[in-house]
């Protein structure tokens, strides 16, 4: 109930409601609040229609009354009147909660909290005299009934009254003779509070005082002085009781209200009747307010959990961003060492050149100094013959070794600069944007089932980011399973959120599922989706066997460019005057499946050709000519099977303009059958077939013709036959 305590407080003085009132906005004020916040309005200003406070205003009352607020919103939403000629001169006062209040026009003594003096002492409320809610700042001129005209919320102060009760003092046991202990229970029907020895002593549990019922004492004490409902009498007739509802005005009603005419053109009910009819509106309303406050719980366990994980989070991250710093201050010092090593090994070979120069050089001086002191002394000596004997020698000796002192000798080899500056700018400036970014491993990717779909054998799937991601995604991964229960493939990888797959067996369901990823890794899979290839339809004559029914057209992508498309690619010609193949759009790999295809032009006896291929049939040459292709070639007279430029099985009967040529492929048992106008042409053509393959023609500029597919097979067709050529009709 501590939660309950703030709704049993005055806006206005802080303290629990005394004497409650109910505004027309529907908040409550304490009787002696009300009076402190009055407001008197200038004359001019006053309404002439007195609209009258309390229970009596309606709605359209209370949107009048907001248009004429007295309040200013550069006043905070309350009016002070001191602009106002006839606004009284006393300065305004302010209530606990800052709202103006209109000055006492007696002398009184302080007023104590909550305490109001009798009715009679009290001064008169001043004409013209406005109230403000502390709440909503609205503005209400009262009547001459000023404060009386608003209703009690005996409700309220009821509420209070056991609030404050169950807040009180424990109970004292009532028989105990000297120092009253605590009372532990209390009986009901002997209205006696009792402590534990006074209870086994003198109300024993058996007998007849065995049937009261003993309660808490806090239950007790609420019990005791519940007082029977009371009877509510009118704010405007004080002897007339409320029995009435007036739906229009919302308010209770006496009888006397309705016979003065005031409320007797608005609906009215029972007053007893609202009264359970609003409870129950309040019990509903409640229902959801509990639900929501249940949430409120879960989600206020949800954050303190989510406080707990990041604080642990916290911790681990701090842990982990020192020992990321750490391993690059590692990285950064065994640099240092390298570089240090780099250093003196440049020092050492500096000091090196430089003493091998320094010993060169003193050798190289000591002969020189050795050769010219040698030298003078030899001029020194008087002797000509003698000295003409040797100068040559000294002269080309002293040449030679001021030879060897030439240009660069003198040089030094090595400067004492070191040549290396470390360029250690980038490293500082990635130091400096070194920071965190928000890189984790995308989240599961959603299908979007109401864009995902299958065609014939393809299947289109679209997904995309939950709403709330805000990680960063480089792409997409789709898998699919083979369409038996097998195990995922990829089948695509890339940065889009849609895809076709196309070359799915026919009759199949496949799992497909998807996932994101990033640098920093891959996510988790989508919900997997479950799609089925192709509608599927069951022959009258065997209910065992299925067969598909497959809708496609000529593939303009895979056709040689002489072919000459038009019908929504479902009729072709060509320019050429040789043959040039074309194949369907779908390819097909189980199932039974029947085309046929209608000649609408056909000129000077050609023989176009009928089948299936692979995909890398030749487009260049006849349908057959290559091992890629099986067909049936056709003129005006007779056909022949072919394959690998095989011709077999020469059967009579030919086309015209108007023809009808049917391909019926059976792969429950391999085969591939022909048919001319509704007729199986020749036997079966080929046997064994497996694996994949297209619908195919070839033809030249002499045949158009046009495709129709989504047949069922025909008539005379059963799947399963040991032989189908005895079941032609």
């Amino acid at each position: 109930m501590d939660e309950m305590e703030e709704e049993l407080k005055c806006p206005v003085c802080g303290s629990f409601y005394r004497e409650p009132i109910i505004l027309p906005c529907s908040h409550n004020i304490c009787l002696a609040c009300a009076r402190n916040i009055l407001v008197q309005t200038p004359e001019a200003e006053s309404p002439q229609s007195s609209r009258a406070s309390g229970s009596a205003v309606s709605d359209y009352d209370y949107l009048d009354l907001d248009k004429m607020s007295l309040y200013s919103e550069s006043d905070s939403g309350y009016g002070s009147y001191g602009g106002f000629v006839s606004a009284p001169t006393t300065p305004c006062q302010k209530s606990p909660n800052g709202v103006r209040v209109f000055p006492p026009t007696v002398p009184q003594a302080a007023p104590q909290h909550h305490l109001l003096p009798h009715p009679a002492s009290l001064p008169p409320i001043p004409r013209n005299s406005c109230i403000t809610c502390p709440q909503c700042h609205r503005s209400l001129i009262l009547d001459d009934r000023g404060l009386r005209g608003f209703p009690k919320n005996r409700v309220l102060e009821g509420v209070v009254g056991r609030y404050q009760q169950s807040k009180a003092a424990a109970l004292k046991c009532q028989l105990c003779e000297k120092s009253p202990k605590e009372a532990t229970v209390m009986c009901e029907q002997c209205d006696v509070f009792y402590c534990d020895p006074c209870r086994l002593r003198c109300h024993p549990p058996r007998g007849p005082l065995a049937k009261h019922r003993l309660v808490p004492p806090a239950q007790g004490r609420i019990s005791r002085r519940a007082s029977p409902r009371k009877i509510s009498t009118c704010t405007e007739h004080e002897l007339e009781n409320l029995s009435m509802y007036c739906v229009q005005c919302k308010t209770p009603v006496c009888y006397q209200c309705l016979e003065e005419g005031k409320h007797g053109t608005h609906e009215v009910k029972a007053l007893g009747a609202m009264w359970k009819l609003h409870k129950g509106q309040l019990s509903q309303a409640l229902n959801g307010l509990s639900d929501r406050a249940t949430e409120a719980k879960e989600f206020l366990v949800q954050l303190r959990n989510m406080v707990q994980h990041i604080q642990e989070n916290g911790v681990e991250f701090e842990a982990c961003l020192v020992a990321q710093c750490d391993a690059l201050i590692d990285a950064l010092n065994r640099r240092k060492a390298q570089l240090l090593a780099q250093v003196t090994k440049e020092h050492e070979h500096k000091l090196k050149v430089v003493r091998d120069q320094i010993s060169h050089c003193t050798v190289k001086l000591r002969q020189a100094t050795g050769l010219m002191e040698y030298c003078l002394e030899v001029i020194k000596e008087n002797d000509p013959s003698g000295f003409l004997q040797i100068s040559d020698a000294l002269i080309r000796r002293v040449h030679m070794t001021e030879g060897q002192w030439g240009k660069g000798t003198l040089t030094p080899r090595m400067t004492s600069d070191f040549d290396l500056t470390l360029d250690s700018g980038p490293l500082l400036q990635t130091i400096h944007q070194l920071d965190f970014v928000q890189m984790k491993v995308p989240a599961a990717p959603m299908l979007q089932l109401e864009e995902c779909c299958t065609q014939n054998n393809s299947a289109t799937l679209s997904w995309k980011q939950p709403p709330l991601s805000t990680i960063v995604v480089e792409g997409y991964i789709l898998e699919l399973d083979d369409g038996n229960g097998g195990p995922f493939r990829e089948v695509y990888v890339g940065p889009e959120t849609i895809c076709t797959v196309d070359g799915l067996h026919f009759n199949s369901t496949y799992k497909s599922r998807v996932k994101a990823f990033n640098a920093s890794g891959v996510g988790q899979y989508s919900k997997t989706l479950i799609m089925q290839t192709s509608e599927a339809g069951v022959p009258p004559c065997d209910i065992q066997s299925i067969s598909t029914v497959a809708w496609f057209t000529f593939d303009p992508a895979s056709a040689h460019p002489d072919i000459v498309f038009s019908n929504d690619n479902l009729t072709i010609s060509c320019n050429s005057y040789d043959d040039r193949v074309v194949m369907g759009s779908s390819a097909f790999s189980r199932g039974v499946h029947y085309w046929e295809m209608t000649i609408d032009r056909y000129d000077n006896h050609p023989d176009p050709a009928f089948g299936i291929a692979r995909g890398d049939v030749l487009k260049d040459v006849m349908l057959g000519k290559d091992d890629k292709a099986w067909a049936m070639y056709v003129d005006n007279n007779r056909s022949w099977f072919m394959h690998n430029n095989s011709h077999t099985n020469r059967t009579d009967g030919g086309i015209t303009k108007g023809s009808t040529i049917g391909v019926l492929l059976d792969f429950t048992r391999g085969l591939l059958i022909f048919l001319i106008n509704d007729e199986q042409q020749g036997p079966v053509a080929f046997e064994g077939l497996e694996g994949t393959y297209y619908p195919a023609i070839s033809l030249n500029r002499n045949v158009q013709l046009t495709l129709h597919t989504g047949l069922p097979i025909p008539d005379f067709y059963t799947p399963g036959e040991a032989d189908p050529t005895s079941s032609v009709c």
